[in-house]
């Protein structure tokens, strides 16, 4: 693959992902606000969690989506007929109103991201088997930067875009911009799928049989505790800035303006760092990165920090963030089987959701208990945790795994 090639795939890939991420990043952003406008009861707010679960259950589909992607052609038509899907949804969502079809908005809003899941799948199998080992995690850069990027524009320039044209003007924009976001892989004639051509199909029993696998117990608790000492910090920021007198315009420059770009930039990064010192030192150095996170927090909240302290602070939150899902999803892709890439890969990410959903609501009961500062000291130990467990556990792979690289 030439460099050329090998930008324009890379091109394709961050166009998927960000893709996926805009609409939802908007519609969690933005619905709130609306229905409170509209007197809706907290109640009804609270059931827009109800458009996570295809992201936590896509693992359920995706040894289907697996059987039935072989060939470049079957990925480029999964992907594509789930991103028309994905973009049908939000456009026929622009013409409901409110008041009358809060439950069909609900509903076709679970529909755009049972779509927009399944197409994560096929683009996340299609990734793996189109770069070679030592070019994963500059994909997963684009995967990555796709998500930060997304949630920036969504939750950031299309709220402000949303004030000034209104819903049944940007809802179709942004289903048109779904549709233009997967042009470049419907154009891209030169993606080549890497596979043998025989292969073990998925079937339902491999959800089951990925945690049989010899040695598999390593990468399990990675995922398990590599996002554990900075979850609790990211889940209570928004509370403790708010306790420390900024409001809400505040916050959302400061945490999300300032941070997701932080991550959207570090991100970036991190593939190029992976790429070139390899695997288990990116493992020591985003976990070394992770622990001086709570270190940091606990440090500037023995008094009342400044906003310097505070910036300095976020951008060191987000920043390690960043670092931390380029190594989770590298080497999440060097742990599947062949013919398994997309449900392998899942099985791997909604375990560090899982993980990340366990560690935020202790992360509330904590800080109730021994306050932020508590906290803080909390996420220390988890972060610490980890990184002992990455010394010890990984240690004996590193020959290995640096020739590989």
């Amino acid at each position: 693959m030439s460099q050329k090639e090998k930008i324009y795939n890379l091109g394709t890939f961050f166009c998927l992902y960000i893709a996926q991420t805009i609409p939802m990043s908007f519609f969690t952003t933005v619905l709130p606000v609306i229905m409170r406008q509209e007197n809706f009861s907290l109640s009804a707010i609270g059931l827009l969690q109800l458009i996570k679960l295809p992201w936590i259950l896509k693992f359920i589909w995706s040894p289907w989506v697996d059987r039935h992607t072989i060939t470049t052609t079957d990925f480029k038509r999964w992907i594509i007929s789930s991103e028309l899907m994905y973009a049908a949804f939000i456009f026929v969502i622009a013409f409901l109103d409110f008041k009358i079809h809060f439950i069909l908005i609900l509903g076709f809003i679970l529909l755009s991201c049972i779509a927009s899941a399944t197409q994560d799948i096929a683009t996340d199998a299609l990734a793996v088997l189109s770069f070679n080992r030592k070019d994963k995690s500059l994909v997963n850069s684009m995967q990555s930067m796709g998500s930060f990027g997304g949630s920036l524009v969504g939750s950031g320039i299309l709220l402000l875009l949303f004030n000034r044209l209104g819903w049944f003007v940007l809802l179709p924009c942004l289903a048109l911009f779904v549709v233009v976001a997967v042009l470049p892989l419907w154009m891209n004639k030169q993606l080549v799928v890497h596979r043998e051509k025989e292969v073990t199909r998925a079937t339902k029993k491999d959800l089951i049989y990925f945690f049989t696998q010899q040695g598999i117990y390593k990468q399990i608790l990675f995922l398990l505790l590599v996002y554990s000492g900075l979850t609790g910090i990211l889940t209570m920021i928004k509370p403790w800035l708010v306790d420390l007198g900024y409001d809400m315009a505040e916050i959302g420059f400061m945490n999300g303006i300032v941070g997701t770009f932080t991550g959207f930039a570090t991100s970036f990064m991190a593939g190029f760092i992976v790429r070139s010192i390899g695997r288990f030192r990116s493992r020591i150095l985003f976990a070394t990165v992770i622990l001086l996170i709570p270190v940091y927090f606990w440090w500037i909240s023995s008094g009342i920090p400044s906003a310097g302290w505070l910036y300095g602070g976020i951008c060191l939150l987000w920043g390690g963030y960043g670092m931390a899902t380029i190594v989770v999803y590298t080497t999440a892709m060097d742990c599947v089987r062949p013919g398994r890439e997309g449900t392998d890969f899942t099985i791997q990410t909604v375990l560090t959701h899982i993980s990340s959903m366990v560690v935020a609501v202790s992360s509330g009961k904590v800080a109730d208990m021994f306050g932020y500062r508590g906290l803080f000291r909390f996420e220390i130990l988890l972060a610490a945790l980890s990184l002992v467990y990455i010394l010890v556990i990984f240690k004996r792979d590193q020959s290995i795994i640096d020739e590989a690289d």
